[in-house]
């Protein structure tokens, strides 16, 4: 008898819920954050970006965007291998991981920030609700 030919497609079963196939638990301690919190770290960090950025100096309209999003990008590199996330992430409860354990080293944060501020890769997800700058950056 013969096999069935394997699915080309690499479909894989929904998991029950997000961090299953991580194995994470699916809730408290360890557990992958969900959307509503997430966005409240991102909020909360872009506004400590943007009263920073308001407080250094009068910028034009534009100046002062591009001011808010180099002083985000550079809260996310400094605090997230220093802390184990960014301010928001902290006040939060959150932390960023590698998957592997350990220290999340400095060009994991680099790589994910830099598609994090591109923004496309952080609206697309996986079932684990893992964006795709957290899965680039391991």
């Amino acid at each position: 008898m013969s096999q069935p030919p394997a699915d080309p497609s690499g479909d894989l079963e929904p998991s029950r819920y997000p961090g299953e196939r991580l194995g994470l638990p699916e809730e408290g301690a360890g557990s992958v954050a969900r959307f509503g919190r997430r966005f409240t770290a991102l909020l909360v960090d872009w506004a400590i970006a943007n009263v920073i950025a308001l407080l250094a100096g009068p910028y034009a309209s534009n100046e002062q965007s591009w001011a808010t999003l180099g002083l985000f990008a550079l809260m996310q590199v400094l605090f997230i291998p220093t802390i184990g996330g960014s301010i928001g992430h902290r006040a939060l409860g959150l932390r960023v991981v590698p998957l592997g354990g350990g220290w999340v080293g400095a060009w994991r944060p680099v790589v994910r920030t830099l598609l994090l501020v591109v923004v496309i890769p952080a609206v697309i997800w996986d079932s684990d609700q893992r964006g795709l700058h957290d899965r680039a950056a391991g």
